[in-house]
């Protein structure tokens, strides 16, 4: 390697160290507030880093909070495919994936018609669609990392990121006790737990607060959700395209990085190969990855600026919310 390439990593390194190392303090800060509190890291995290918003203006953190924001954000997504397997996926048979599939499919064009009825732009249903349909704040930086470039994405990202974590928080207390109230078996609690909480950690909480068995089945299903983040995102990309979004500057690429690294890393962790040391390790670098860039993504936003998103965008993720479980229940009391 060259000199002068040794000197530009070594400057580049140094102007996006600041940035970072906050963003790092911040997200370490988040996780010891949610292992003590019981709220989700990444509500947390946002709102820590929504207190330091002064830090992404002119100054020495800029660059680094922006590229945390960005870059490691995908990191974070490209990472969450080793959570999945083939094997998990085929061992509940092809209902519960029908059950994903429809629900996901449903969720995601009804939010974008009733985006579109609030007079919101139909990228900001999907937005939101997406993070309630497949796997809440992971769902939603994905997405908005692989749709184009708006004036307001990335304060409709903050927004959907807060109130589908505070939405998946709710559903945790909320949906075991319906689940009981409908005397629902534990195979059927669990593929209903883990087809409408948004969150992968409030789907293991809320699954094995009631049993194992609920608890296993609601994991395998929410992963199920998870797989979905692929298709969702490439049609995502499809549609923008079609639609001429962003001509005037960079289009996504057809296929995103992080999501081919998604997909590469899910078949491999379906090969068997991979040690439950090395998975464990590549699960919590991711979760820390997303911490850490909702954490920069947070000092991005002034709350000035969430404040004046009024109540309809919070109807419509409610709404979602509520639909969502309601279909479910539908699907499972029509078979599925």
């Amino acid at each position: 390697m060259s000199a002068i390439a040794i000197s530009s990593i070594h400057s580049r390194t140094r102007e996006l160290a600041p940035g970072f190392i906050v963003s790092l303090i911040v997200a370490a800060a988040a996780s010891f507030l949610s292992e003590h509190y019981g709220a989700p890291v990444m509500l947390f995290a946002l709102l820590l880093g929504m207190g330091l918003n002064f830090l992404s203006g002119e100054g020495p953190c800029k660059a680094g909070i922006e590229f945390t924001a960005r870059t490691v954000l995908r990191i974070g997504v490209a990472l969450l495919g080793m959570r999945i397997t083939l094997e998990q996926i085929a061992a509940l048979g092809w209902k519960p994936f029908a059950l994903v599939v429809i629900l996901v499919v449903v969720t995601i064009s009804v939010s974008v018609v009733a985006a579109k009825a609030l007079g919101f732009q139909r990228l900001f249903g999907m937005l939101t669609g997406g993070a309630t349909a497949i796997c809440g704040a992971s769902a939603a930086m994905a997405l908005a990392a692989a749709l184009p470039n708006h004036p307001q994405k990335e304060r409709a990202t903050l927004f959907t990121v807060i109130g589908v974590s505070a939405l998946s928080t709710t559903a945790m207390i909320l949906y075991p006790m319906i689940a009981n109230w409908l005397a629902l078996s534990p195979q059927v609690a669990g593929v209903f737990l883990g087809g409408t909480i948004h969150d992968v950690a409030q789907v293991v909480g809320a699954g094995y607060s009631m049993s194992t068995e609920t608890g296993d089945i609601a994991t395998v299903v929410k992963l199920m959700r998870v797989a979905m983040l692929l298709p969702v995102i490439l049609s995502a990309t499809l549609i923008t395209r079609m639609q001429g979004a962003d001509t005037a500057g960079k289009r996504p690429p057809l296929l995103p990085w992080f999501a081919v690294g998604f997909l590469i890393l899910a078949c491999v962790n379906s090969t068997g190969w991979v040690a439950p040391a090395v998975q464990g390790s590549v699960n919590e670098l991711s979760r820390w990855s997303l911490v850490v860039s909702i954490s920069a993504l947070g000092m991005k936003t002034q709350l000035k600026e969430l404040a004046a998103v009024g109540i309809k965008p919070i109807l419509l993720m409610v709404g979602e919310t509520v639909f969502l479980a309601v279909l479910v229940l539908l699907l499972l009391h029509w078979g599925l």
